[in-house]
């Protein structure tokens, strides 16, 4: 179920004024409608330091996946099938592996991590978890709105563990609605698995008919 949180009192900068690293403002708080506020601008927070001001970024050009482009090797569908696929059932969990201070370009501190922990509870962030003998071994969470998963992070365990949550996440959003996951930045790795880059504005001009979009079915009755 999801719960609408008061409106935010922070009002973005338009996004046209960003820095040429995608940085629009610093700033602001982590309450759930200043988050969702900002993902309905196209804009996104995370640190500018590890526990430091919290930044709002819209970088162009934007990394997207667009569901009929995902890449699905022979060999990833073959490993996939190991793996039981289970949904907003440990959310706090996924986070706090994302967050592996071991990981290279960690970004998830304890502030973004109880800020997202927060909104889940409200019913707007998600994880999509590859479970194998009853272990978590990898998954993936983010932000829906409407028709738009704004991927956050993803981790694994398991070789292909993180690739079987995101070949889940694109099947459980074929639906026949107006689909799109922001991955926010394109890398190489993510561009292997289908990734492309739209330029800012042709995002900006995509996220009224996704924000229109009803949510998926699975997001209102997980587990």
């Amino acid at each position: 179920m999801v719960v609408d949180p008061t409106r935010s009192s922070w009002n973005f900068p338009p996004v046209e004024s960003a820095e040429p690293s995608g940085l629009v403002g610093v700033g602001a708080d982590l309450e759930p409608g200043t988050i969702l506020d900002a993902y309905r601008s196209g804009i996104f927070p995370m640190p500018v330091q590890a526990d430091g001001l919290i930044g709002w970024w819209s970088p162009d050009p934007r990394g997207v996946l667009e569901l009929d482009s995902l890449h699905v090797s022979r060999s990833l569908r073959r490993t996939a099938r190991q793996f039981e696929i289970r949904i907003d059932t440990s959310l706090p969990a996924v986070i706090d592996a994302c967050a592996d201070s071991g990981r290279p370009h960690d970004w998830i501190d304890s502030q973004i991590r109880d800020a997202y922990v927060r909104l889940g509870s409200l019913g707007w962030v998600h994880s999509i978890e590859t479970w194998l003998d009853g272990e978590l071994v990898g998954g993936l969470y983010g932000v829906a709105v409407g028709g738009l998963f704004a991927g956050e992070s993803m981790f694994h365990r398991v070789t292909d563990a993180s690739k079987a949550a995101l070949v889940a996440l694109v099947e459980l959003l074929r639906d026949g609605n107006r689909r799109l996951v922001d991955v926010q930045w394109q890398t190489p790795h993510l561009a292997t698995l289908g990734v492309t880059e739209w330029p800012r504005a042709r995002y900006l001009d995509a996220l009224p008919e996704l924000l229109a979009s009803p949510l998926p079915t699975a997001f209102e009755y997980p587990g």
